[in-house]
């Protein structure tokens, strides 16, 4: 977002030219995109050919693959759901190297779908904090707690990411890899 040099929103960072949302900082930190790169033996315009107006079914979800700005997106269709779920959207970038395309799959989760997991991420890290705090003034007992329910929340969250989430961006990538072969 490009503002005005004078001007600053609250909840920013100014950097330059450039207001960056806080935001936009915790999303690195919370891991939930995901990038793989390969290279096909196959030219660009023939894996897209391959690949452009596809659909996938993965858990009984369709996902398609749609073209624009000259790389592919593959969406979920979420509409029929009445579930709460989860879902990336995976941006596809094919590259021409040599005659064979360069492939970079990038998985990110829908803005939609981000606030539950940064809440869960944020209560952790709130529980991690507060459990040091009281260790640190001898309260062996409530630090445990805290520590113990920081840890077993976040590790509940992450095997249920794994199941779901990232079960999803796995096999959208088999998908093209496939296409690929």
């Amino acid at each position: 977002m490009v503002i005005n040099n004078n001007a600053v929103v609250p909840g920013t960072i100014k950097t330059g030219n450039y207001c960056l949302p806080i935001i936009n900082l915790l999303k690195p930190i919370l891991m939930f995109t995901r990038t793989f790169s390969y290279e096909a033996s196959l030219s660009k315009e023939a894996l897209k050919s391959r690949l452009v107006g596809n659909h996938v079914t993965i858990h009984g979800l369709d996902f398609e693959v749609m073209e624009k700005n000259e790389s592919l997106r593959i969406i979920p269709h979420a509409e029929q759901i009445e579930d709460i779920k989860t879902l990336p959207i995976t941006f596809v970038e094919i590259s021409e190297n040599n005659g064979k395309a360069k492939v970079k799959i990038k998985s990110r989760m829908r803005k939609m779908d981000a606030g539950g997991p940064m809440l869960i991420m944020i209560l952790c890290t709130l529980l991690l904090v507060a459990s040091g705090v009281l260790l640190l003034l001898q309260e062996q007992l409530f630090g445990g707690l805290l520590l113990g329910a920081s840890l077993l929340t976040y590790i509940t969250f992450r095997l249920r990411l794994e199941l779901s989430y990232f079960d999803y961006v796995r096999k959208v990538r088999s998908h093209v890899l496939n296409a690929a072969n």
